[in-house]
């Protein structure tokens, strides 16, 4: 025992240092902590260059027949607008579609529009007129079937105003859209809504105000018409100007036929349009002015004015 005493101590240090040195060699690395992991790929690289690739293709067919969408097909005077759809769960690819009009007389069809589109409007029909419209969708495989026909009836008679949306940006227009007053001292074109292509058409236009004896000119233009100068200096239109004393017919800058007899506060200016004979006719007051002003007409044609500031001019009537 007093052997064991004498020693104790030494033995229990000998212990603590036997135990920190195997914890210690229990948790170092048995290798370097540096190394280099390697794979061995060519295996892998010579089954893949084994292999062959083939492109799927899905085969695409041309488009199916569109739908037309009879709630949204209209016509309005001597236009008409047509809207249709492609078929639901329809997986086919669409590039474009072709709309196709007769000439309202059970004539052929032709294209009237191609384009992607699935609405549109075509203007400058003839009046009380019945057309049979139809459409078809394309891609690159080809063009698909026709859809049903839809049966449109033009207006009998003309009804039109003057048209805000092309109308020079100095025109203004009231009384919806039936009275143009302008607030320049230069003339300036506005036209009606409506466009003639056949048939006989006559409307007349009330003199509200005329001050300073102004020269407004009444007739009929091409959509494209010059609009910020007096109508008929242009190669598009093809009028009759007037002042309180007399009148001259005007095309392309050529003035022709003066005609005494002019225009006050309160006159009537008639226009006809007789495109079965081709030639445009004016009076003033109810009596035609001149002779037949224009001759050998034809196209699609708009009522059409120009004014100054000092003249006020309102639609009265048309037929």
């Amino acid at each position: 025992p007093n052997t064991l005493f004498q020693i104790s101590d030494a033995l229990i240090k000998r212990v603590q240092v036997s135990q920190e040195q195997w914890v210690k060699g229990a948790l170092e690395p048995k290798v370097s902590a540096e190394f280099d992991l390697t794979l061995d790929s060519e295996p892998l690289l010579q089954s893949i260059h084994q292999l062959d690739f083939i492109q799927m293709k899905f085969p695409v067919t041309v488009p199916p027949v569109p739908l037309l969408q009879l709630e949204k097909c209209c016509t309005r005077n001597n236009s008409v607008t047509l809207a249709w759809r492609m078929p639901p769960l329809s997986h086919n690819p669409v590039e474009g579609y072709i709309l196709e009009l007769d000439d309202g007389d059970g004539g052929q069809f032709r294209e009237v529009y191609v384009g992607k589109e699935t609405l549109c409007t075509i203007d400058g029909l003839h009046f009380n007129s019945t057309y049979n419209a139809r459409v078809k969708a394309f891609n690159s495989s080809g063009v698909g079937p026709y859809s049903k026909t839809v049966i449109l009836q033009t207006s009998d008679v003309a009804w039109f105003t003057f048209d805000p949306s092309s109308a020079h940006r100095d025109i203004l227009l009231s009384n919806d859209n039936q009275t143009a007053t302008c607030n320049s001292y230069d003339d300036r074109v506005v036209l009606g809504t409506a466009a003639f292509s056949k048939g006989v058409h006559y409307w007349e236009l009330h003199v509200d105000r005329y001050d300073n004896h102004p020269d407004p000119a009444f007739g009929i233009a091409r959509i494209n018409v010059v609009k910020d100068m007096m109508l008929g200096k242009d190669d598009k239109a093809w009028a009759m100007y007037v002042d309180n004393n007399r009148s001259w017919f005007m095309h392309c800058n050529s003035h022709t036929n003066r005609t005494e007899g002019g225009v006050s506060k309160g006159a009537t200016v008639g226009v006809l349009l007789d495109l079965n004979k081709h030639n445009l006719t004016f009076y003033i007051n109810g009596q035609q002015q001149g002779p037949p002003a224009f001759e050998n007409i034809e196209g699609v044609f708009m009522p059409a004015l120009s004014l100054n500031r000092n003249v006020q001019v309102s639609l009265l009537q048309l037929s």
